[in-house]
């Protein structure tokens, strides 16, 4: 009687955390500064202030109109590659993708860097130029932990097997004399 009811206790705290975990589903978790925990929500937001970015500049003469288009393009890519990379075919068109992502990013936080030395945006920006470093390091974060844990094939046997931790690529083990 005393396991039935400890039994029963047990399935209803399961159920209870199982229920709250739904409900909280929706629910948008935050890093302790703040931003999204989920890097598809960071991308996007960082897009959005990518274009509030560009229609600033658009204010600033033909020179920071021209410059806005450049970062409008790398800085939305950026988000959009990442998505892409959600619905990749394979691990190797997941890690292709996220490249992609990478260079986007990358590509953004320069020409961040260069308007705001040039003066064409002012400290206000700063946060974006933040914003776009730390992304640039996620994605690099992702691509290399992909990397890390891509399958390789067997040599010997053919077969396909996950690189165990701690261990040497076969190329390393075996250096030619």
């Amino acid at each position: 009687m005393l396991n039935a009811q400890l039994l029963n206790s047990q399935f209803s705290t399961l159920m209870g955390v199982w229920l709250v975990r739904c409900l909280n589903m929706n629910e948008q978790r935050l890093t302790p500064s703040g931003k999204p925990y989920d890097i598809h929500e960071r991308l996007l937001d960082f897009a959005v202030e990518i274009v509030n970015a560009a229609q600033f500049l658009h204010t600033r003469g033909p020179i920071g109109r021209a410059l806005s288009y450049q970062l409008l393009s790398a800085g939305t890519s950026a988000g959009a590659n990442a998505e892409e990379s959600d619905g990749a075919s394979s691990h190797d068109d997941f890690i292709t993708k996220n490249r992609i992502a990478l260079k986007e990013a990358k590509e953004s936080r320069f020409r961040l860097r260069i308007r705001r030395r040039a003066n064409l945006v002012d400290a206000r920006f700063d946060p974006l130029v933040q914003e776009s470093d730390e992304l640039v390091r996620i994605i690099a974060k992702i691509v290399h932990n992909a990397l890390r844990n891509r399958q390789k094939q067997c040599p010997k046997c053919g077969q396909w097997r996950k690189p165990r931790a701690g261990r040497r690529s076969d190329d390393e083990s075996n250096p030619e004399p």
